[in-house]
């Protein structure tokens, strides 16, 4: 399974460029702009900072995508 996200579509939203997020969340905007590609899984910390400023929970702005194996689980 791969870690997907909304972060982009959530900025957006919230008319935030990638540093005003970075400054929000206490990263750089570079961080910000891997997360978003897929490049970086964030940590717990700041993925609940940014559902936080994002005000959904935060399954809303990380998922998983992909095949599961009901045993891996």
């Amino acid at each position: 399974m791969e870690l997907k996200n909304r972060v982009k579509e959530l900025r957006a939203r919230y008319n935030l460029s990638q540093s005003d997020l970075g400054k929000l969340i206490g990263a750089s905007r570079q961080t910000i702009s891997l997360i978003e590609r897929g490049d970086y899984s964030p940590s717990i910390v700041l993925a609940l900072k940014m559902a936080i400023v994002f005000k959904v929970c935060v399954e809303e702005v990380f998922y998983l995508e992909g095949e599961t194996d009901d045993e891996e689980i």
